[in-house]
């Protein structure tokens, strides 16, 4: 799986690190992947999403760049 380093404002981790504490996470890494998923899920508007013909971003890239992706 690649790795993205990312940088958060502090009230975003410390809301991570408290679901990681209530039990909600595992750890911070499976937070992170989980909540950007869900983000990406929610944002995503056109089309099923587990609909293999309908483009989404890992076929056309965000913005609409074909190759790159642009945050």
């Amino acid at each position: 799986m690649p790795k993205v380093q990312i940088t958060v404002p502090e009230h975003l981790e410390m809301q991570i690190a408290q679901m990681v504490e209530e039990g909600e996470f595992l750890n911070r890494e499976e937070a992170v992947e989980e909540l950007l998923s869900t983000g990406i899920k929610a944002y995503k508007t056109s089309g099923p999403l587990d609909d293999g013909d309908t483009p989404g971003f890992e076929d056309e890239g965000m913005m609409g760049h074909e190759d790159e992706y642009v945050f």
